[in-house]
């Protein structure tokens, strides 16, 4: 094991996010010696500042939804207000309690966790306030950050999602800037809470990374819901004072609004932490990595946000164990990054995993690809709980299923299956004999693959 009494360990890693712990977890598992260093606190953005807060307000918010729609089910509620200190204290309460889980199982790996701001000072040595921890192998994953545009600065009512979790307050009005999964997600939470809310993206459609059909069908449905948004339209520029701000875009038009909420993507966290000097490689501030998650730097590895490519949590932790697994001599299967599950949490959900129908025709031909949508409004469990929506499959011509998106309330609990399917290169006609069980929203897919093999029961083929 290693610090600055002269002990070496096996592993140390910079940063303690999903990626670092779930690295940690799993090399002390296989017998390894750990350094973990973190300068905030230990789960990273996801836990603290990333996937739970926001998914638990997004839950918040789908209890105002119901609370306001009961009576479409014969049930008489209705919604009296939004108490956001009372949302908060839920939402922090959610991560308190995982936060005290993650430092027992980090206790019980007995991993030496050394808190504070961190520094590659050599290919195999971590500098954390004076006190140096050496490594037979490094893994750096330091994590990301809130990403602006040039020129645009972050303070007073021009926030980013960091911000946005500690709002006390439903702002009346806001401008989300950015129509990818972080702008959506809480442009859904704020309309649900009772906000006037409109999202600015640049591209020409909504969740651009997703299959073109599902961005239609959210924008859809986000029209149903009085959520407004501007696509293929650029931001210039935002001026605030005490009473709001006031946002251009190019194209001559200005939203005013009680907040803007910056959401243009997470930046890597490597400046100034000494990759470079160590004569790590990097790429606009990430570090580029082989399949095996090795940087040009020997026994030097990388993982998570900071590595190009998806910037998802369970994509760090699935690299992190990966890396530790390599280290320790298992030879691990390589990750497929286009066989990642995504979800989206917004109202309704988004799951995809998998080639889109754009990219499996890019990769297969124009004429080597078949889909199907295989439409809510015949699931039986989708029209109990009043959601509208699809599910998509994406499939080689007469091959294996390669793409699957789903949209509907809940979508996001079916992505499981889905990514058994692509990542087993499955076909039709396999999944088709499995039994999904009734009823379940899980019955569509079920129901997507007997249509795609030829044998559709409630669907037109």
């Amino acid at each position: 094991m290693a610090d600055s009494d002269g002990q070496v360990f096996d592993v140390v890693i910079l940063g303690g996010g999903s990626g670092g712990y779930a690295c940690a977890f799993r090399a002390a598992e296989l017998g390894l010696s750990v350094a973990i260093v973190e300068r905030d606190k230990f789960g990273g953005t996801c836990l603290h500042r990333g996937c739970i807060p926001t998914k638990a307000l997004l839950h918040a918010a789908e209890i105002a939804d119901t609370a306001r729609e009961g009576e479409k089910f014969g049930v008489q509620t209705s919604l009296g207000g939004i108490d956001m200190a009372g949302v908060n204290a839920y939402k922090d309460g959610v991560v308190g309690r995982l936060y005290k889980g993650l430092q027992g199982l980090a206790k019980a790996h007995r991993l030496t966790l050394v808190e504070g701001e961190g520094r590659l000072v050599a290919k195999d040595t971590v500098e954390v306030e004076g006190r140096r921890y050496t490594g037979r192998h490094v893994v750096l994953a330091s994590g990301s950050y809130a990403r602006s545009l040039p020129g645009l600065e972050i303070g007073g009512r021009v926030i980013t999602s960091d911000q946005a979790l500690q709002l006390d307050y439903v702002p009346e009005k806001v401008v989300v800037l950015g129509g990818g999964v972080i702008g959506v997600e809480f442009a859904s939470v704020w309309r649900s809470f009772g906000a006037e809310v409109t999202i600015v993206e640049a591209l020409p459609r909504l969740v651009p990374a997703e299959d073109e059909a599902v961005s239609k069908a959210l924008e859809r449905a986000f029209r149903r819901r009085k959520i407004g948004f501007r696509t293929g339209v650029k931001f210039s520029g935002v001026e605030q004072d005490d009473n709001g701000v006031r946002v251009s875009l190019e194209s001559g038009d200005t939203l005013e609004a009680d907040l803007l909420l910056v959401a243009v993507g997470r930046g890597p966290v490597t400046d100034g932490l000494g990759y470079e000097e160590a004569g790590v490689t990097l790429d606009r501030g990430f570090v580029p990595t082989d399949e095996r998650l090795r940087t040009n730097v020997e026994n030097v590895f990388a993982v998570g946000d900071i590595v190009p490519g998806l910037q998802l949590a369970h994509r760090g932790f699935q690299q992190g164990i990966f890396v530790a697994e390599e280290i320790a001599g298992l030879n691990p299967v390589p990750i497929v990054e286009a066989n990642i599950p995504r979800v989206t949490y917004c109202d309704p959900e988004i799951a995809s995993v998998g080639l889109t129908e754009a990219q499996a025709k890019e990769v297969h031909g124009e004429d080597g690809v078949q889909t199907y949508e295989y439409n809510l409004g015949g699931n039986g469990r989708s029209q109990i709980l009043g959601t509208q929506g699809f599910i998509k499959l994406v499939r080689q011509k007469d091959g294996p299923v390669v793409g699957v998106h789903a949209v509907g309330a809940r979508m996001g609990e079916q992505v499981g299956e889905a990514q058994l399917i692509v990542n087993w290169e499955a076909f039709p006609e396999e999944v088709a004999q499995l039994v999904h069980a009734h009823p379940t929203q899980n019955e569509a897919m079920g129901e997507a693959h007997l249509a795609l093999a030829g044998k559709p029961l409630h669907s037109h083929s």
